[in-house]
């Protein structure tokens, strides 16, 4: 076989052994048959000098197949080991360039700290100005955010500027949902869960879940709202944030759909959960990424309850919290949390509407804030109530109260918005 192989290169038994390293003698043996080769380096120099190709032998090949040809194109013998150019080395300041091009940022950490305070802040103000103010602040932090992505920074900045960017989008989705626009907060929403997916931030992940059920609940698809937040629960079911998937999500979806012992379970899940983390004081703002707080659960305790037509533990939730709800800085949470009160009031097997319409005229006179989806439909159940109750002077009264309010511009931007909505 090696004389065959000789041949048709049409070399000579000399070009051979300069080839290999290997004695004319030895390969003149070998082509007889009188003496085979035995040892692993041998073999390998002959492989390697003839240029046989490494995957054709299951031997570790110093040479590639291409760097020493037997043959060429031309038919021109393959080049000696002292006819290959030596191997040009990097230079250690090329190695020291590239090092420093690796490590270097577009982004200080000091402007990382910036912008997570100034997306602080904005939740922070979003109650007291709204989504209509907000979204436009919230939407140029998150074109920011993108642009310094699209530069370089080491993984750890870069990480942190994921997070922002996953926050940012969550919120304007969150902002989307408080002013009716549904299909967007959805894109929001799909975009803030690529985001944090990609970072594996799971509390960020169950937030936005909890978003999007939010969502859901707010289209009258109650099945939807509990399927997102069950999602995000059995992300991590003992986390903190699933407090809010719990009372926000699943226990009020439950209770539009009339499921009794379902919402009992929800709440009771949340109240475990409560007990077991350290969690913020006061009435947390809507919008936070914080854990809800003790008394924001019993909020959504209430309206829940509200759902299944259980006044009196509608109204003794509500009395838990009356006196934080009250101090609260919250015109929503004022608003919200008396519309569940009037409206139990009118619910009861002895509806005292009276009390409810006064309770309802409080909340129309306060302003309730900038108007929201959740308070224009709240105040339009409320409303669907009274019908039964027409001629009395407390209804007219809180009609015509009702009627003044909603001809405010924004009011009425709302209002439009949630004339299509089917929450009942």
């Amino acid at each position: 076989m090696l004389s065959l192989v000789r041949r048709l290169a049409s070399l000579r038994q000399e070009d051979m052994a300069q080839m290999t390293g290997l004695s004319q003698s030895a390969l003149s043996m070998l082509e007889n048959g009188t003496r085979p080769l035995t040892h692993i380096d041998k073999i390998t120099r002959l492989f390697d000098g003839l240029a046989v190709p490494p995957e054709l032998v299951r031997l570790p090949l110093a040479r590639t197949a291409t760097a020493l040809r037997a043959v060429e194109g031309d038919g021109s013998a393959a080049p000696t080991l002292e006819e290959i150019p030596p191997y040009e080395w990097e230079s250690p300041l090329t190695v020291a360039k590239r090092m420093n091009a690796t490590l270097t940022s577009n982004t200080d950490p000091e402007t990382v700290k910036v912008l997570q305070r100034s997306m602080e802040d904005i939740v922070a103000r979003y109650e007291a100005r709204g989504p209509h103010r907000m979204a436009p602040e919230a939407e140029g932090l998150r074109r920011y955010v993108q642009e310094l992505l699209e530069g370089r920074q080491p993984p750890r900045q870069q990480e942190a500027l994921f997070r922002l960017a996953a926050q940012a989008s969550g919120l304007l989705g969150y902002m989307a949902v408080n002013a009716g626009r549904d299909s967007l907060a959805e894109a929001y929403c799909a975009e803030a869960e690529k985001l944090a997916r990609a970072i594996g931030a799971q509390d960020l992940l169950m937030w936005i879940a909890g978003t999007r059920s939010l969502n859901a609940y707010y289209l009258g698809d109650f099945a939807t709202a509990a399927g997102w937040a069950d999602a995000g629960i059995g992300l991590a079911p003992g986390h903190p944030q699933a407090i809010r998937l719990l009372a926000n999500g699943r226990a009020r979806a439950l209770g539009k759909m009339g499921d009794r012992k379902g919402v009992e379970r929800a709440l009771a899940e949340a109240e475990e959960l409560t007990v077991r983390h350290p969690l913020p004081g006061g009435l947390t703002s809507c919008i936070s990424f914080a854990p809800y707080s003790p008394a924001r659960t019993l909020a959504n305790a209430a309206t829940a309850h509200l759902a299944l037509g259980d006044t009196q533990r509608v109204l003794e939730c509500a009395g838990r919290i009356d006196d934080l709800v009250e101090r609260s800085d919250s015109a929503w949470s004022r608003a919200l949390v008396g519309l569940d009160v009037a409206t139990a009031l009118l619910n009861g097997t002895s509806p005292d509407v009276e009390h409810a319409m006064t309770i309802g005229q409080q909340v129309l006179a306060a302003g309730s804030g900038p108007p929201i989806r959740s308070v224009v439909q709240r105040v339009g159940e409320l409303n669907a109530l009274t019908a039964h109750w027409r001629d009395q002077p407390a209804v007219r009264e809180f009609a015509e109260a009702l009627q003044t309010w909603r001809a405010t511009p924004q009011n009425q931007l709302i209002s439009n918005v949630c004339d299509d909505d089917t929450v009942v």
